[in-house]
């Protein structure tokens, strides 16, 4: 992005992208405007200025955001959805991550079938595309044509680690492995490519080397052949679209014609016989690419995109049953508090080359919040938990609309000495905004805590957007998400219950359900067959079909305690439920689990819970 600036600040002109002699041109043309007219460019820059704040504000009549904003998002993103190579609109193509996080919620939450359909086609497609880097892991920004066949060869972390969530969430809905893998290559690839020696990510990897576009990345039959042999080379040819002619400026960007499983049919192999077929084919490719001239790293660390990056590794290291990722995650972690943290609280926006600079933005704040929370989900280690308050209190501190609501993109003393307005970041686009992040963060810590000012922040957030969001719903694709969890309780197989007090998850595998329940000293949860009938009892059951499993509850223990002269039947501690799944029972996507109890302490019964939990199976 160029834009050209008073000297208060205010712009008057700026495009995206031009061209290095185009934009020498109009250099030329700006200063002859600016010697003819200063006080006219003065009078559009006060326009401009008026027109980015006016953009930014949130206004309208709020109301309460439910399922109608819900329903019309989905109608927008289904009615643009391409059906025949996945995504939404025409080229160039984004991925557009926020609109895929939102299909999958519909799906967990609701078992929407043409939301997860979407969903899982579009990555299939841009899994098999060119937009995939099929060698070393990972995705490009986009791609300019529709077939997601020829990208913009760049890499931006922020995709990295939105497509990591989104592939192993979609994985755990629809059980096909290669979203898994692709997820697995990609985080591999941010561990050996994007990550500096003490643990923070790198921003970015440009599209050029040797000067021309997408050198890197393309290849010759001649250059195949000399690495895989003549043999191997044939088939690497026929699955990865490899022709003499090229697709590419006369050599080849490598694709596939579909999923994994459908190409290997056509050359008498199953999918597992295939796929390491190809992993063996890209660690011989790989390592010859790497003796090219590659292109530039950004090395910037930013704090916003780290955060994103520790989520996914995080998420992934407890989805997989991967340590490496967490460690690795916890790594980055520290590496921010350590460089990116402030003495006051405050947080650094950037690391570069030893020195940490610039006021960080609400998003830095957001997302890193939403890292340290994920870190203390996976770990249960209290550190991540007080971090992740105190950077929550300091977001809150320094961004928070006092007069309408929402955050504001800069602290009050950046807006004022650096930008024209000061913005609120409203739509969710290349990735979720801060808000958004921020209202399911706000959201998740009031399950965690109890704590209702958290409640009380996120709907005062989701009202000071609700305006807005009902003009064009699906552009608050990820708002919606976090909307959801705050109305209707998070999704997935680990929850909160009880104001943070009962931790839920639970496991499975093709034949066995686990439900492990952790309840905080001082508090108990009923047993399964308390010894009064007006009692809450645990009941654990799949959604809409109760006597589907039989659960076998653990022997509970026998108190007498302040509120009650009679005994009673209660759980305390840790507690497993276990149930064997019935041949009949589809493992994916598993229908939801129902858990009901009622938590109360030694003074207090808090009101019953229904705990809705999506298991994957393992």
């Amino acid at each position: 992005m160029s834009s050209f600036l008073q000297p208060d600040g205010k712009p008057f002109y700026g495009g995206t992208y031009y061209p290095p002699a185009a934009f020498a041109n109009l250099l030329g043309q700006i200063a002859g405007v600016w010697a003819e007219d200063p006080v006219k460019i003065a009078e559009f820059a006060s326009q401009v200025s008026d027109a980015i704040d006016q953009s930014h504000q949130l206004g309208g009549q709020a109301h309460q955001v439910g399922e109608r904003e819900i329903a019309q998002a989905r109608a927008e993103l289904l009615t643009t959805f391409d059906n025949l190579q996945g995504g939404f609109g025409p080229a160039p193509k984004f991925m557009r991550e926020p609109a895929l996080f939102f299909l999958l919620e519909l799906a967990q939450r609701n078992s929407d079938v043409a939301a997860l359909d979407a969903a899982n086609f579009t990555l299939q497609r841009i899994s098999a595309g060119g937009i995939h880097d099929h060698i070393a892991g990972g995705f490009h920004r986009y791609a300019v044509d529709h077939d997601w066949l020829v990208p913009h060869f760049e890499k931006m972390l922020y995709n990295q680690a939105a497509m990591a969530r989104i592939l192993l969430q979609a994985a755990h809905l629809t059980g096909e492995p290669e979203h898994e893998r692709s997820a697995r290559r990609l985080l591999d690839y941010v561990l050996r490519e994007m990550t500096n020696e003490n643990g923070g990510f790198y921003s970015a990897t440009d599209a050029d080397s040797e000067g021309e576009e997408g050198t890197f990345f393309v290849w010759t039959p001649a250059e195949i052949t000399e690495v895989l042999g003549s043999d191997d080379a044939k088939l690497a040819f026929e699955v990865w679209g490899v022709t003499e002619e090229g697709n590419f400026e006369s050599a080849n960007i490598l694709h596939l014609r579909g999923p994994i499983a459908e190409v290997a049919e056509d050359y008498g192999l199953n999918a597992e016989q295939l796929t390491r077929k190809l992993d063996s084919f890209s660690e011989k490719l790989l390592a010859v690419r790497n003796t090219r001239e590659p292109p530039l790293t950004d090395t910037k660390v930013i704090t916003e995109w780290n955060g994103m990056m520790i989520t996914a590794l995080a998420v992934a290291g407890d989805t997989l049953n991967e340590p490496r990722y967490i460690i690795a995650a916890k790594k980055a972690a520290g590496f921010i508090w350590e460089h990116n943290h402030r003495e006051n609280g405050e947080l650094w926006r950037a690391y570069f080359d030893g020195r940490s600079s610039i006021d960080a933005s609400q998003a830095d704040y957001a997302y890193m919040a939403q890292a340290m929370l994920a870190l203390h989900d996976v770990t249960s280690e209290p550190v991540w938990m007080e971090r992740t308050v105190a950077m929550v209190d300091t977001m809150n501190q320094l961004f928070w609309d006092t007069q309408d609501g929402g955050y504001f993109i800069g602290a009050e003393s950046v807006a004022g000495a650096l930008l024209p307005a000061r913005p609120k970041d409203l739509h969710d686009n290349a990735s979720p905004t801060g808000n958004s992040v921020a209202l399911q963060l706000l959201a998740r810590l009031w399950f965690r805590t109890g704590e209702e000012k958290y409640r009380q922040r996120a709907q005062q957030l989701l009202t000071a957007f609700s305006s807005n969001l009902a003009q064009g719903p699906s552009a608050f694709s990820y708002l919606l998400v976090g909307a959801s969890e705050l109305l209707y309780g998070e999704t997935g197989a680990r929850q909160y219950a009880a104001r943070g007090k009962v931790k839920i998850e639970a496991a499975a595998t093709s034949t066995k359900l686990t439900v492990r329940i952790d309840i905080a000293p001082g508090w108990h949860i009923n047993a399964a067959e308390p010894l009064q009938d007006y009692l809450i009892n645990t009941n654990l059951a799949l959604a809409g079909d109760a006597a589907a499993i039989a659960v076998q509850y653990p022997d509970p223990e026998l108190r007498v305690l302040g509120f009650q002269r009679a005994e009673l039947a209660l759980y305390e501690g840790e507690i497993a439920l276990q149930a064997s799944l019935p041949a009949g029972i589809p493992a994916r996507p598993m229908r939801g689990l129902e858990l009901q109890l009622q938590a109360c302490s030694d003074e207090i019964c808090l009101a019953p819970e229904t705990v809705v939990l999506n298991v994957p199976v393992r």
